[in-house]
């Protein structure tokens, strides 16, 4: 019997009965609260290290803790991405050619069976990991929401799958939405630029679906977008998507400073409007998109794993940072459209890509840099103004 904060006790169970090499019926996973889990982290690995160590001290209580160390350096990582992105105008400054390329690994590994389970890797008669597949869409992986809600006369999305690569990967929140929604949002304002529009007007004029129009207009009234005043080292950014085009609308406008001196960039306000169809438990929604703005301000702003051709370097919180308690909003503001008789929509990952488009495109306002790689740190912004 195994007590596990593992998010799938039954693939679990069944994994570790594999590696044991017994019958499923012979394990028991028993499901125990644990730390908050955005994608697969290392409870499985822990898991079966306690079955394994059980086993060699038959009889007797086992408790496997892995450090926070362990964990930095061996659970599966958020998987790579790269992405390429152009567009033609017409006269009138109208999108009339869209082309977009993703690169991405798998975005889910589990449930994967014995081979999927680190320490399995390491035994005398050691499995193997499946070869990874790429997640249909709707769903998607690699590219979830690749595929713009705007209307563009002609357009080409192109997803390049990578099976492999030398450091582990699996899931990670919102899984590609994050990184394409960053990349489409980032474009739509150079291209609002180019075309010498508004942000929020050019992406109103490029969509005809009645919802999402009504969450971007939502959000930018609510922030104040028409009357806003640029104060100097301040900036505003605006971001919209609809989570895999079949999820829940949101439309996310920003304002951030930029300390020219330090490279920090730091989010003053956030005003975001939610369209997840008949709001069963409007304060939930509420929570779910306040925590996706915070989580996804720390992806934007500090997170990346660092590595070296031996080993993960990123083994703990000063060479990982995080966003802390000062570096919060001092206000999240989100407004939930409530759609009575409509289907539920999913809400819990719909903040992760706009936000951060919202925050690069912010950025690019207060500092006249537009950076297209995260995070957006101070070393890399401090480069990017020439500090």
């Amino acid at each position: 019997t195994v007590w596990t904060h593992s998010q799938g006790v039954f693939p679990l169970r069944k994994s570790i009965a594999e590696m044991l090499r017994m019958p499923d019926e012979r394990v028991s996973c028993i499901h125990v609260e644990g730390s908050g889990c955005y994608g697969h982290n290392a409870a499985d690995d822990a898991a079966a290290d306690a079955a394994l160590i059980a086993r060699a001290f038959p009889d007797r209580p086992v408790r496997v803790q892995w450090m926070r160390e362990q964990e930095h350096m061996w659970e599966p990582y958020g998987p790579a991405m790269l992405t390429s992105v152009k567009a033609s105008l017409d006269g009138s400054g109208n999108i009339v050619e869209w082309e977009y390329d993703v690169m991405s690994n798998s975005h889910s590994t589990r449930p994967g069976g014995a081979g999927n389970l680190l320490p399995a890797w390491h035994l005398d008669a050691p499995f193997t990991q499946a070869v990874p597949k790429p997640i249909p869409l709707p769903e998607g992986g690699g590219d979830r929401n690749a595929i713009p809600l705007y209307k563009f006369p002609n357009a080409r999305v192109v997803h390049r799958f990578v099976a492999s690569m030398p450091i582990r990967v699996s899931a990670l929140r919102a899984l590609g939405a994050y990184m394409n929604v960053f990349s489409i949002e980032s474009f739509m304002d150079e291209l609002a630029q180019a075309a010498a529009a508004d942000p929020v007007e050019f992406r109103l004029r490029h969509l005809d679906d009645a919802r999402a129009r009504e969450v971007i207009s939502l959000a930018a009234t609510r922030f104040g977008w028409s009357t806003y005043t640029k104060a100097p080292g301040r900036g505003r950014g605006f971001a919209f998507a609809r989570y895999k085009n079949l999820g829940a609308y949101l439309a996310v406008a920003l304002e951030v400073d930029v300390d020219r001196e330090s490279g920090l960039a730091r989010i003053l306000r956030a005003v975001a409007a939610v369209d997840s169809g008949q709001a069963v438990n409007p304060d939930g929604i509420r929570n779910q998109i306040e925590g996706g703005i915070i989580q996804s301000a720390s992806w934007t702003l500090y997170e990346q794993v660092t590595f070296d051709t031996a080993a993960i370097t990123s083994a703990d919180w000063s060479r990982y940072p995080m966003v802390r308690f000062p570096e919060i909003p001092e206000s999240i503001d989100v407004h939930v459209v409530d759609r009575p008789g409509q289907p539920f929509l999913g809400t819990g990952e719909a903040a992760q890509g706009p936000t951060a488009a919202a925050i690069a495109n912010a950025v690019a306002s207060a500092s006249g840099a537009r950076i297209r790689d995260l995070p957006l740190d101070r070393k890399r912004l401090k480069a990017a103004i020439h500090v």
